[in-house]
């Protein structure tokens, strides 16, 4: 169900890129996820950036705390912050996770904007490697979100890439998630997952994820909820509801959950490393037209206010 993307074949050009372009397209219309090979992000680094993660996650709750903040803050998002499900309209318990949450920093000097999205980074004092490690993996792994959004604008034949100006100073998220055992949770409550059903809210998120029991699942119309294929050398990419919004929704954004932890496997600690990247918070987006889009009449959105809405629906409380 899910295509495997090798990037690299964008990177040799010609016919090559033609061809993964094609790939991509085809596989995004039918699932909104991609894996994706060839990408250069050395697996050392994520390795790095999980274990640093890791140190961190296995503090004291007080200690913790100290870098607590809100849904959509820069810093640590508590166990029971969060339930990612209310995004649909459904009531779930809150998800069995906790977060360390990081962002851009590139302030525009307005006040009420900065503070939401442009927040300073918060770095714990304990684990002082987390810092150095995290900025180079954003690093990384933003430059490989630019060229799918550069090899997306290219599936589409649009003449040129709009993101190469709509994501110059781009909003963008990064999410280390802790998916603690049953020891440390407890037991699910029904409805209860590690993430509740969802979409992503920007353009494409960029995943870099532990296998595990309970682990991440897939929905398509087709076959319904199924788990997502892992591929050690590869990334798992999917589209977010304002990357779907602008494609006039010839890319659906893939609905995904994370589930709770299994009867067979109650003592799995899982980590994951997830990159959410937007655009600049005061970008048009202007959704594509039939033929290449497959809605007409979708108005123009700007992307902070985009994301706003959808952020705040799912704040527990």
């Amino acid at each position: 169900m899910i295509a495997t993307v090798d990037i690299s074949r964008w990177h040799a050009g010609g016919a090559q890129a033609d061809a993964i372009a094609a790939e991509l397209d085809e596989g995004l219309q039918r699932a909104g996820f991609i894996l994706v090979k060839g990408h250069g992000i050395d697996p050392q680094l994520a390795a790095d950036v999980r274990a640093a993660a890791r140190r961190f996650f296995g503090l004291p709750d007080e200690v913790k705390r100290r870098y607590s903040v809100p849904v959509g803050g820069h810093g640590w998002i508590a166990p029971g912050a969060e339930a990612n499900a209310y995004a649909e309209g459904t009531e779930t318990p809150p998800d069995l996770k906790e977060s360390y949450s990081l962002g851009a920093e590139t302030a525009v000097g307005d006040p009420l904007i900065d503070r939401i999205w442009f927040a300073p980074n918060v770095w714990p004092d304990e684990v002082a490697e987390l810092q150095p490690l995290v900025t180079q993996y954003t690093t990384a792994v933003r430059r490989l979100a630019d060229d799918l959004l550069a090899l997306m604008a290219h599936a589409l034949s649009l003449p040129h890439n709009p993101f190469a100006t709509m994501a110059d100073r781009p909003t963008w998220t990064m999410n280390i998630n802790h998916y603690p055992p049953v020891s440390v949770v407890g037991e699910p409550e029904p409805g209860q997952f590690r993430i509740g059903p969802h979409t992503d809210f920007g353009t494409v998120t960029i995943l870099d994820r532990e296998p595990g029991a309970g682990g991440l699942q897939v929905f398509s119309e087709a076959d319904g909820w199924s788990d997502a294929p892992y591929d050690p050398e590869a990334l798992t990419v999917n589209i977010g509801d304002l990357l779907e919004y602008w494609s006039g929704r010839r890319w659906p954004s893939g609905r995904h959950r994370v589930l709770p932890p299994q009867p067979h496997a109650p003592e799995e600690d899982l980590i994951s490393l997830i990159y959410f990247y937007e655009a600049n918070h005061d970008a048009l987006v202007t959704p594509l037209q039939p033929p290449v889009g497959r809605v007409s009449g979708l108005a123009p959105v700007t992307c902070s206010a985009f994301i706003k809405e959808r952020l705040d629906a799912i704040t527990v409380g």
